[in-house]
């Protein structure tokens, strides 16, 4: 069993990681909590804690040591990951009224919103390196190794969830205000931020080890 003292060290590093402004993934959740609620942005919350599972799970396995080593692996998934950004800001900005999002959102539109969470997190090459970093700093050599690693994920999508969620509450309480002026705006201010967050995953720079 993991010592309470690195858990609770492991905690506060965590917390102090979350205390910063929106990255990606909560744009994505404001920008989706403003145009279809909390519940339905409960579904790219889900993609986006299931991308940074299997993310730790490649951590795990060595996979932050080919993405730290690999020029070329790392900017492919990074400028993908931009591109995916840009198309979703893109799209918000050029739609045209409240209907067509309604319809969509009472449609089946479950997975859509589950695969936005999945592909932006998924796309986003610094997280593996994160994980990869983070994890053997609060793992002791001398006790099993898998259920520290199973504390230390959990505890990360727990914390990840609960900020999602504040994040996404905060987005609906955007909406009230929004809407009373016009849905048209909330989609070129969600639009806006997906843009927003493309432009934060391009400046992001990472250097590959030699």
């Amino acid at each position: 069993m993991m010592a309470m003292e690195t858990y609770l060290i492991y905690l506060a590093a965590v917390a102090v990681f979350f205390a910063t402004p929106p990255d990606t993934s909560q744009l994505l959740i404001i920008s989706n909590s403003v145009r279809h609620g909390l519940k339905r942005s409960a579904y790219t919350i889900a993609g986006d804690l299931t991308a940074n599972s299997l993310q730790m799970t490649g951590a795990a396995f060595g996979l932050a040591a080919i993405i730290a080593t690999s020029a070329n692996a790392f900017i492919w998934i990074k400028w993908l990951g931009v591109a995916y950004l840009v198309w979703i800001g893109v799209q918000l900005i050029l739609s045209k009224d409240q209907t067509d999002d309604v319809a969509a959102a009472e449609s089946g539109q479950s997975f859509r919103l589950f695969r936005q969470g999945f592909v932006t997190s998924m796309a986003n090459p610094f997280a593996v390196v994160f994980f990869g970093a983070l994890f053997p700093q609060f793992i002791d050599p001398t006790l099993p190794v898998l259920p520290q690693l199973l504390i230390l994920g959990v505890t990360y999508l727990v914390v990840d969830g609960a900020i999602l969620l504040v994040w996404g509450w905060l987005g609906v309480r955007a909406a009230t205000a929004l809407r009373r002026f016009s849905f048209g705006l909330v989609n070129k201010i969600c639009g806006t931020l997906m843009i927003g967050a493309a432009a934060l995953l391009a400046s992001k720079d990472f250097q590959p080890q030699r």
